[in-house]
């Protein structure tokens, strides 16, 4: 198995864990330690990896370093309410090259994914996401990408992967399973209008950081329909979370960038979670591996109050509403138990009728009521047609 080659959390780390209280998380979770080894993985929901390859990192040189910083804030906060089963297996070995790296965390997250174990990632630079990504080759599954970003990283196939081209690998490279790609928080001035371009025709969603802030309920169902969930720590302003060589002053304030990693954990598509870009030499007072702990303990809050809705168990459990928009007729469907909306897409397969469902908001209504078609859901009919 991969995970025997897994690294023990650093010994400072789980000392560090003997001065606190019992009921803290660094008291309640399974660690891989260099003295009891690899922790038993049976009933674990939630396993952290922390991965500190950073060879792709473009103009964030150190990043990667220090992330048992983040393990002592995590370790040090209680834990809610929650009924999960958690364990830390510690940190992937660098290889000789990149390329081996990326095997390596591809083959480890590939084993959790197959044991139904959500992996969260601890970084690293974020062309760490590609690897995630081959990771679900073994899956034989379409997936859906949602990455937290101020620019879109789709860049050029030459040079080597690396943190600003992985996403063109990730749309290149075969075997295809992507479906679809969100980013969440994008700043124009750092995306060239052929960029933008180029996501509309690919039927890719890109979200403006003043769009999302001026309602981060939207982003909940994006983050409902993710499979793979990348948060670059550039989304984050320069205050709030210093420790990124390329942080700029506009972003996401620490309380919304929480709040976008409870959305991801409330969802119960999203199977990896990743932070990334973290560097230690310009984390002042450490305040930016204090709010990656928290965003942490967020997507752990919101983990715990998942709910299993879709796919649907009884329609009775739903409300049913038929909107007839020029010539279409879209079935909108509200949860009972959570009040969350989705749109039915009715499309065309090798000549069979099928139908899926897409999450939405209430305002996704709304809009198909003033006879406007919903964009996601006309992103996602050319997509299925």
């Amino acid at each position: 198995m991969s995970l025997e080659l897994l690294l023990p959390v650093e010994e400072n780390a789980v000392a560090h864990t003997a001065l606190q209280s019992d009921l803290t998380l660094g008291r309640k979770i399974k660690i891989h330690t260099k003295k009891e080894g690899l922790p038993n993985l049976e009933h674990v929901q939630i396993a952290m990896i922390g991965i500190s390859e950073a060879r792709g990192a473009v103009d964030n040189i150190g990043a990667g370093k220090g992330l048992d910083i983040i393990r002592k804030y995590l370790y040090q906060m209680f834990p809610g309410n929650w009924n999960l089963q958690i364990a830390d297996l510690g940190n992937v070995p660098l290889g000789n090259e990149t390329g081996d790296t990326y095997f390596l965390v591809q083959e480890i997250l590939g084993e959790l994914l197959e044991q139904k174990i959500t992996p969260v990632i601890i970084g690293g630079s974020q062309d760490i996401t590609y690897a995630n990504y081959r990771a679900y080759d073994r899956l034989y599954k379409p997936v859906n990408i949602v990455s937290v970003d101020n620019r879109f990283d789709i860049g050029e196939m030459d040079p080597k992967l690396n943190s600003r081209n992985y996403l063109h690998y990730i749309v290149m490279d075969k075997p295809n399973n992507l479906f679809n790609y969100s980013n969440i928080g994008f700043q124009t001035f750092f995306n060239s209008q052929e960029e933008i371009d180029l996501m509309d025709k690919m039927f890719f969603e890109a979200y403006r950081l003043g769009e999302v802030t001026h309602d981060l309920s939207s982003v909940e169902p994006i983050l409902r329909d993710a499979d793979i969930v990348s948060i670059d720590l550039g989304a984050v302003r320069m205050s709030d979370a210093p420790a990124n060589s390329n942080s700029v002053p506009n972003g996401f304030f620490g309380d919304q960038i929480c709040a976008i990693a409870r959305y991801a954990g409330i969802s119960s598509k999203v199977s990896s979670f990743g932070l990334y870009e973290y560097n230690s030499k310009f984390d002042q007072r450490e305040n930016t591996a204090h709010l990656m702990a928290q965003m942490i303990w967020y997507f752990m809050e919101g983990y715990n109050l998942r709910i299993e809705e879709y796919p649907f168990e009884s329609v009775e459990n739903y409300k049913k509403y038929i909107v007839l928009v020029e010539n279409e007729t879209i079935n909108f469907f509200k949860s009972n138990k959570s009040e969350r909306w989705w749109m039915e897409i009715n499309f065309s397969h090798n000549n069979m009728d099928k139908s899926s469902l897409v999450p939405c908001t209430y305002q996704d209504y709304l809009t198909a009521n003033n006879q406007i078609i919903p964009e996601r859901w006309l992103k996602t009919f050319r997509k299925l047609n």
